[in-house]
């Protein structure tokens, strides 16, 4: 049973729907007239009843970014007819929110390629009613792609199904054999790259799109810069570099994480690596935070933190740490700084953010900055007052 997506030579099935998506046409570095023309894999995302939630945080990710298949809907029936950017951010994008599968198939012109499960329950499990929707994509001849903690390419019903579809099923956090898994063995000490990782107070608050928007803004600016992904949505986004550090047993996080920062430096060889962080140091649920601070020994930290939020995700009663003791408890693990804080606006007013903003880097001594309401200069420049440095190195092509 083949586990993983094959985006080359995609077979594309006719169906009753809308105009056939557009093919996007490449150009780049072609002094002749010819374009060559390249057709990204399409994908259904599955949300039902969680999107702009936290616990459908992958699909919140796929929708603000996804290089490795073009997003074309989300299926949520409680938000049915309307628009995933105005649902997200406010603002209107080109992916509608439908209310079932077979919505979001009969709209095409073709049966779009992948069903992505674009929820992530603290379960880690897949629910009675979500099994019989895998199966019916399966059934529609769509490929899976699942960041769950149930595998379903072991599960004995929806692997035969797709067996006998002939599709693949793509489980994001099976890991590798522990016989082919790398121990840490300190070669991060010679990244000559500058290493960020983005961290914060509490899982699902932003820490991926913080980073996201971070590389762009550096890329934009010459400074050639690769983010390696530590978690499901990220490596489902496209991330070329990365590893699901939740799904490594514990002996061998730094040394999976070591290896994938190695490989982005020698293949690249960036000016900046940013690492995705996952969960918060000092949240006892998780483990994951310490070992990326191991394992990628970064030079510094951003921070990502909730003023609203009351609360850990999914632990009522565990309190949010403050900016303050984060950044102490960070910064007395690990030889490293934290060099800024950004915020996760959510539940807060245009007000209560700039007033946020302006408390909080007085209170820290530090910048502060929203990544989705702020420009992205305001982030830029967080990065490159720690770092002058960085400016005056000679600008290569974006990556």
């Amino acid at each position: 049973m083949k586990t993983e997506i094959q985006s080359a030579d995609t077979i594309r099935r006719p169906v009753r729907g809308a105009q056939a998506p557009p093919m996007i046409h490449d150009t780049s570095a072609r002094p002749s007239s010819l374009m060559k023309v390249t057709v990204q894999p399409t994908a259904v995302v599955y949300c039902e009843g969680n999107f702009a939630r936290i616990d459908g945080k992958t699909a919140n990710g796929l929708v603000r970014h996804s290089e490795a298949c073009r997003i074309v809907s989300v299926i949520d029936s409680t938000h049915s007819g309307e628009n995933s950017g105005m649902v997200l951010d406010g603002a209107i994008n080109s992916i509608p929110i439908l209310k079932n599968l077979g919505a979001a198939v009969g709209r095409e012109a073709f049966t779009p390629d992948t069903f992505i499960y674009g929820m992530a329950p603290s379960t880690g499990r897949l629910s009675p009613a979500d099994r019989g929707v895998v199966l019916d994509a399966i059934a529609r001849g769509m490929n899976i792609v699942s960041g769950l903690h149930e595998y379903l390419s072991d599960d004995t019903e929806i692997a035969h199904a797709a067996s006998e579809k002939q599709v693949t099923i793509r489980d994001i956090r099976k890991p590798k054999l522990s016989k082919d898994m790398r121990l840490f063995d300190g070669s991060i000490a010679r990244v000559d790259a500058l290493r960020i990782a983005v961290l914060g107070t509490d899982c699902a608050i932003g820490k991926r799109t913080t980073a996201t928007v971070l590389a762009r803004a550096l890329n934009a600016k010459g400074i050639r810069t690769v983010l390696v992904g530590t978690g499901q949505t990220g490596l489902m986004q496209g991330a070329k570099y990365g590893v699901a550090m939740d799904a490594i047993p514990p002996q061998f996080c730094c040394g999976e994480l070591e290896g994938a920062i190695v490989s982005a430096s020698e293949a690249e060889q960036p000016d900046v690596i940013l690492i995705e962080g996952q969960g918060a140091l000092s949240h006892p649920a998780f483990c994951t935070s310490a070992f990326i601070l191991r394992g990628s020994q970064p030079d510094a930290v951003i921070l990502q933190h909730a003023p609203k939020r009351a609360h850990r995700c999914d632990f009522p009663d565990m309190p949010m740490p403050t900016p303050a003791s984060e950044i102490a408890l960070i910064e007395a693990f690990a030889d490293t700084k934290v060099i800024g804080v950004t915020l996760n606006h959510e539940g807060m007013s245009k007000a209560e953010i700039t007033a946020t903003i302006t408390a909080q880097s007085e209170k820290l001594r530090l910048p502060v900055t929203d990544a989705l309401s702020r420009p992205a200069a305001h982030l830029l420049a967080m990065v490159v007052a720690a770092y002058p440095g960085l400016q005056q190195r000679v600008p290569r092509a974006a990556i």
